[in-house]
C-alpha cells in the first residue's frame, strides 16, 4: 500500500527541471516560475567604442570583468546614478568586449534576472552550482520600496552565508539609486530608528565591493556621443544640420542623455533608411 501511494505521489509531482546547459549560449535569463535558463542567441549590446562620456566608469568595470574572466577573484558591481547615462550598456558592452579576446569554451556567460525574481536568487544559485563556468548574474533597474524584504534574499547572495559566495559568479546590477533601498521620507513609515534605518538602507549596497557613479551628461558630451554614433553608422548629414536636430530632440524630452542620443540616432538612421549595423570593435 505504502509504494503504491509513493509511487502515485510521483506520478502527480513535476519531474525536476534538467540542469543547465551553459554550452548553449553566451546569454540567458533566468525563468524563475519554471527554475530554467532560456539562452538568448543574440545579446543586444553595442561595441564598447560608441560608448562616450563614461571612459572612467568603463575602464572599471572593464578591468574588474577582465580579472574575473581570467579566474581571479573580483568584486560584484553595483552601477547606480542618472538614468539613461549608460549603466546597463556598459554591461552588455564590457561583456561583449572582453568575450570577444577569449576561446568560446572559457567565455563567460550572461544571466539576467528580473528584479522581482531577486527573492529566487538563492534558487538560481542552485541551479548553477554544478557548473564551471563563470557567470555574471546581471540585474537591470534594481530597486526596493520600504515594503519589499526581498532585498534580504540579495544581501545573503552577495554574503554568502556560511557557505561563501561561489568564486565562478559575479552580481552586476543597475540601479537611479546610490542604496537600493527606501527614501529617506519612507523612515516615517519604518519601525526602525532613523539611524537604524540609515544603517539597513546602507548595508545592502555595502555589499557591493566596488560602486561605479554615473552624472548627468553635459550637452558637448551629448553632442560627442550623437556625432560618435553618427559616423560609426555612416548617416552622413551636414554637422549643422545634425547638431540643430539632435539638441531640439533633446529639448522635446528634457533631457540630455546617452538614452535620448541612442533615440535620435534611430530616428535619423529610419529617415536615411539605413540600418544600424556596425562591425564589432577591435
Amino acid at each position: 500500500m505504502l509504494t503504491r501511494i509513493a509511487e502515485a505521489l510521483e506520478r502527480l509531482s513535476p519531474p525536476p527541471p534538467p540542469p543547465p546547459d551553459l554550452g548553449a549560449a553566451d546569454g540567458f535569463i533566468w525563468q524563475a516560475h519554471s527554475g530554467h535558463l532560456q539562452p538568448v542567441d543574440d545579446i543586444d549590446s553595442i561595441p564598447i567604442d560608441l560608448l562616450r562620456g563614461i571612459d572612467d566608469q568603463k575602464e572599471r568595470l572593464l578591468t574588474n570583468t577582465r580579472i574575473f574572466a581570467l579566474g581571479h577573484r573580483a568584486n560584484n558591481v553595483l552601477l547606480w546614478g542618472a538614468r539613461g547615462t549608460g549603466k546597463s550598456s556598459l554591461i552588455k558592452a564590457v561583456f561583449g568586449a572582453v568575450n570577444a579576446k577569449r576561446a568560446k569554451k572559457k567565455r563567460l556567460a550572461l544571466i539576467e534576472i528580473q528584479r522581482e525574481d531577486i527573492a529566487t536568487l538563492p534558487n538560481l544559485l542552485q541551479c548553477l552550482g554544478a557548473t564551471t563556468r563563470r557567470c555574471i548574474l546581471f540585474c537591470d533597474d534594481l530597486s526596493f520600496s520600504a515594503a519589499d524584504r526581498h532585498y534580504k534574499s540579495l544581501k545573503s547572495v552577495l554574503d554568502g552565508g556560511i557557505k561563501g559566495r561561489p568564486n565562478h559568479i559575479l552580481f552586476y546590477a543597475t540601479s537611479n539609486l546610490r542604496h537600493l533601498t527606501p527614501h529617506e521620507d519612507d523612515r516615517l513609515n519604518s519601525p526602525l530608528a532613523p539611524v537604524d534605518q540609515t544603517d539597513e538602507q546602507i548595508s545592502l549596497s555595502d555589499r557591493f565591493g566596488l560602486w561605479i557613479g554615473f552624472h548627468t551628461l553635459d550637452q558637448e558630451a551629448y553632442l560627442e556621443i550623437v556625432t560618435g554614433y553618427a559616423e560609426a553608422y555612416g548617416l552622413t548629414i551636414q554637422p549643422e544640420k545634425i547638431r540643430s536636430e539632435c539638441l531640439e530632440w533633446a529639448r522635446t524630452r528634457g533631457a540630455v542623455s546617452g538614452r535620448v542620443a541612442w533615440q535620435y540616432i534611430q530616428f535619423l538612421a529610419g529617415r536615411l533608411k539605413k540600418p544600424l549595423l556596425v562591425p564589432p570593435a577591435s
